[in-house]
């Protein structure tokens, strides 16, 4: 399918879980509501990949990169 405009969203674990907790989670509730919102306005998911960056010298922090079409 060929999209004429693409969006890329960022959603990232919170941090002080990070910090406290060792881990902490995607914030599933705030990704399901971002992506409806989108979803309303006609946005399509396109890819979504997983990745792990580094956060304050010792721990690593996950985040989701959503890309939508429309």
């Amino acid at each position: 399918m060929t999209y004429k405009e693409y969006k890329v969203i960022n959603v990232v674990e919170g941090g002080l879980g990070t910090i406290f907790l060792g881990a902490s989670g995607i914030p599933m509730k705030k990704m399901e509501v971002t992506l409806n919102q989108e979803a309303a306005s006609g946005w399509q998911l396109v890819f979504q990949v997983i990745e792990q960056k580094r956060f304050l010298l010792f721990w690593k922090r996950e985040s989701v990169v959503i890309t939508l079409g429309r």
